[in-house]
């Protein structure tokens, strides 16, 4: 009797792991500044103020909203204060991760690229649409793709490096491709 249990969980176990979904990490194709600046309604260089995550309506995902002060619009409109939802964040203990998804800090200064889209639970948001591609990090007139480090699919010329690749791109260079694409 102890051997046919022992039989039967083994069997269970094993049929558990044939019909369990596989994991893998979230897969982006490279996003040029090109690409990025035509995608995203909105361009800005902005200083982060606060954030705050919660659950969405249905109490189904976590989601973060950030507010943020433009020092420059690049393309789009803003008023002097911006808010934004990204997927993902921390409530209570339970926390959301969205791998591939960018990092936001207060007190930190960004380039943000910016779409107006629906996330779950939570309709016509403005968010950063190409995850980590859509933030470069402003460090000593220098600025660094989040996706740095991310394994980008290549694009349509083959490229697999994120804009700026490991030594970042000058702002005023950024700013200047920016506002030439728009």
């Amino acid at each position: 009797m102890k051997v046919r249990r022992m039989s039967q969980s083994l069997l269970v176990v094993a049929v558990a792991a044939v019909f369990a979904a596989p994991v893998s990490a979230t897969t982006l194709v490279r996003r040029g500044l090109d690409r990025l600046t035509a995608d995203n309604e909105t361009v800005v260089q902005a200083k982060v103020l606060d954030i705050h995550s919660y659950w969405n309506a249905d109490h189904t995902f976590i989601l973060t909203d950030v507010h943020a002060r433009p020092s420059q619009i690049l393309k789009g409109r803003s008023d002097s204060d911006l808010s934004f939802t990204v997927m993902g964040g921390t409530v209570g203990e339970t926390t959301t991760l969205i791998v591939g998804g960018p990092d936001l800090a207060p007190g930190s200064e960004y380039m943000l690229f910016l779409a107006w889209m629906d996330l779950p639970g939570a309709p016509h948001r403005l968010t950063v649409r190409d995850l980590s591609q859509g933030v470069f990090d402003i460090q000593m007139g220098r600025a660094f793709s989040q996706a740095l480090g991310e394994p980008l699919l290549p694009d349509a010329q083959g490229r697999t490096d994120a804009p700026g690749g490991d030594e970042g791109i000058l702002l005023e260079s950024l700013t200047r491709q920016i506002r030439d694409l728009r």
